[in-house]
Formats: C-alpha cells, sequence, structure tokens
C-alpha cells in the first residue's frame, strides 16, 4: 500500500463526510491538513517495522548461530522455533481488534471477505512456511556459510521476478540501483567468508542443501509476493489486526506442521540429550531457543508490516539489508574479525537501502503536488462560480 494511495484515500473519504465543502473555497486548504498527518504517521510506520525487521533478523540469526555454535544439530527445532513464537502476539489482537481501529481510522471494510476464502489462505501459507523454513534448516546445516549467505541473496532477484508479474510491481532507475547494490552486498560478504566445508557433510548432502536453499529463497520470495496480493485483492483491509491475522494463524499452522515433523521424524527422542549436552548449560539451551522464536515474531511483524504498507519487494530490500549488518553485530558479540570487505558490505547495503528510499520519497512528493494542484484547480473553479 502505497502513501500516496492512502492519501488519495483520506481526501475522497473527506469529500463524502463533507458534503458542502464545495460551497467553501477555505474548505480545500482545511482537506490538506489531514492528508499530511496521515503523511507523517505512514513514514512512522514504516520506519518502525523496519525497525522490528533489522533488529528482529538480526537478533535471530545471531542467536541460531550461538544454537548451533554450543551444540544444537536439530532441524526441526530450528524450524519450530521460526514460527512458535505467535502466542506472545495474542495479547495485541485485543489492543488492535478490528471494531477499535475501524473507529479511530477512516479504513473500512470495502467487502468482507468469505470465512473459508480466509481460512484456506492462513492454512496455505502456514503451510508453505513449514517447507521454507525446513528447507533454510537444511541449507544451513548442510552448507558453509559463505555459500549459504550468498543463495539467500538470490531471493531478492526472485522477488523482484515475482512482484514484476503478481503485484505489477514498476522498476525504476533508482530501484534498479538498489537491487543491484543490496545484491552485491551480500555477494561480497559471502566470497569474503572463511569458513569451510561443514565436517562429515557427504557430496550427496551438499546437493541437497544447496538445492535446498536455493529452492527456499524461490520459495520464499512468491510467500511475500502472495501475502501482497492477497492483501490488495481478498483481505481489503487496512488495519494493523490484518497484519497480526496474517502472521498469528499461518505460525500456527506452520507451529502444527512442525510438531507432526519433529515426533514423525524421531528428533523428539534426542532433545533431552541435546540440552544435557549444551555447551553453555541446559537453562542457556532453554533461553537461547525461547528468545530465538520471538526474535522471529518481531522480524516477521516488520516484514509483513512493510509488505502492507509498501510492497513485498521493499520488504525484501530491508531483509536483504539485514545481511551485512549481522557480521558487525557479530563482530561486538561473537569477536569476529572485521575487515575492509565487511565495511564495504556494509556501506553498499546503505547505499542501496537509501536509493531505494528516495524513490519512495520522489513518489510521495510527486503524488503530493498532483493532489495539491487538483485541489487548487477545484478550489479556482469555486471561486469563478
Amino acid at each position: 500500500m502505497e502513501a500516496a494511495q492512502e492519501i488519495r484515500q483520506e481526501i475522497s473519504a473527506a469529500d463524502t463526510r463533507e458534503p458542502d465543502a464545495n460551497k467553501d473555497p477555505h474548505s480545500v486548504n482545511r482537506k490538506l491538513q489531514p492528508t499530511k498527518l496521515i503523511h507523517y504517521k505512514w513514514w512512522l510506520r514504516v520506519a518502525c517495522y523496519t525497525l522490528f525487521l533489522l533488529l528482529g533478523q538480526s537478533s535471530a540469526t545471531l542467536l541460531g548461530r550461538l544454537y548451533y555454535d554450543k551444540g544444537g544439530n536439530s532441524k526441526w527445532m530450528t524450524t519450530f522455533v521460526q514460527s512458535a513464537g505467535f502466542p506472545i502476539l495474542l495479547p495485541l489482537i485485543c489492543f488492535f481488534s478490528p471494531s477499535k481501529e475501524s473507529n479511530s481510522t477512516s479504513s473500512s471494510f470495502a467487502s468482507k471477505p468469505k470465512l473459508s476464502a480466509i481460512a484456506f489462505l492462513y492454512i496455505a501459507f502456514g503451510l508453505i512456511l513449514t517447507g521454507d523454513n525446513l528447507m533454510y534448516s537444511y541449507g544451513l546445516l548442510y552448507l558453509p556459510v559463505s555459500t549459504y549467505s550468498l543463495l539467500c541473496a538470490t531471493q531478492l532477484a526472485f522477488n523482484a521476478l515475482f512482484s514484476f508479474f503478481l503485484n505489477s510491481q514498476k522498476f525504476t532507475s533508482l530501484i534498479l540501483n538498489s537491487l543491484v547494490l543490496l545484491t552485491t552486498s551480500a555477494a561480497l560478504l559471502a566470497v569474503n567468508a572463511d569458513s569451510e566445508n561443514p565436517e562429515g557433510i557427504s557430496k550427496g548432502k551438499y546437493v541437497i542443501g544447496f538445492l535446498c536453499t536455493v529452492g527456499a529463497s524461490a520459495t520464499y520470495s512468491l510467500y511475500l509476493s502472495l501475502v501482497q496480493l492477497s492483501f490488495e485483492k481478498v483481505i481489503k483491509r487496512e488495519t494493523f489486526s490484518a497484519v497480526l491475522d496474517m502472521q498469528i494463524y499461518p505460525s500456527f499452522v506452520a507451529t502444527c506442521g512442525c510438531v507432526v515433523g519433529l515426533f514423525a521424524s524421531g528428533e523428539w527422542r534426542t532433545l533431552r540429550n541435546e540440552m544435557n549436552q549444551y555447551q553453555e548449560g541446559r537453562v542457556s539451551y532453554l533461553m537461547t531457543l525461547i528468545w530465538t522464536a520471538v526474535t522471529w515474531q518481531i522480524s516477521s511483524i516488520g516484514l509483513l508490516g512493510l509488505i502492507f504498507e509498501v510492497s513485498s519487494l521493499f520488504s525484501n530490500v530491508i531483509s536483504t539489508l539485514a545481511l551485512p549488518i549481522v557480521p558487525v553485530l557479530a563482530v561486538v558479540f561473537f569477536h569476529d574479525k572485521m575487515n575492509g570487505v565487511k565495511v564495504i558490505a556494509l556501506l553498499l547495503a546503505i547505499w542501496g537501502f537509501l536509493s531505494y528510499i528516495y524513490q519512495h520519497y520522489l513518489d510521495d512528493a510527486k503524488s503530493k503536488e498532483t493532489g495539491t494542484n487538483t485541489d487548487e484547480v477545484s478550489g479556482s473553479q469555486i471561486e469563478m462560480c
């Protein structure tokens, strides 16, 4: 959802609420004041969602690395924690209920979707997340970090492709510049990694990890585009509760799928032994898993919020921006070495991010100018009458 669209909706809503406004030429200026407030609120929401995504994804990635470094090795457990933290969002449903939001905002229900359609979306997205998270877990287990990071960066290209066909994404020179810079940044980071192939990994498992990571990147990009499409075509609700619903219910389905996989694979039998042999102790083992689940939920809220407010491609841009941020945080928390390549990768990522933000600033300024010119013409016509 673009800010310009929201501003136009507010102007049209103001026209509906004020049928006598055309009788007063000064009403045009009064109508422009709420649109400015909406404009600033939109940028504030985008900034908050961006912060959630960056902090959540970076923290979750570091905690996932800590889990593997200290003795964890369960693929289904790492898949489970990526969706199992959804109960912490349940209190927000009461606070951001649709009825309260409809009373405090100008957004309305264009047409209430069928319950069967909504249930189908949540179940389908939950199953997609289960398979996608599991593929990522296999890739992280069987691939060196350098190869894994490089393949994860390809999701930005996949998302650009899906956004073009499914979401009618328009590409400008600034957006293409942003995509190239962010992909280059992630590629530099991956090529520079000094990790070696994991010990005891056969060629067959390496191929499985490679295919799973590529498949996960493509699936995740498709998921983002489908979520944006469902917001626009099916849900049609411009409220934060819609974002919460899209996170909670698919996460519940994904968590149920992970529980089935955990017991079907037999990995549940090894969890007690894994916890007892964890290098930092049992309490640290549990806290690592708990906080990993929490941070993934924070990241997902930021991701879905950006899809809702902007686009799936923009959310993926912010997600890719986190790739060079993680090594910098690893220097602080894991005492990794910081070199020039990592600094260059971080600067390229910031440059790409600012390039994308500047494009949205230009689009927003253009939409405001168009709206202002339209109001001025309307005002002049009123005065002539």
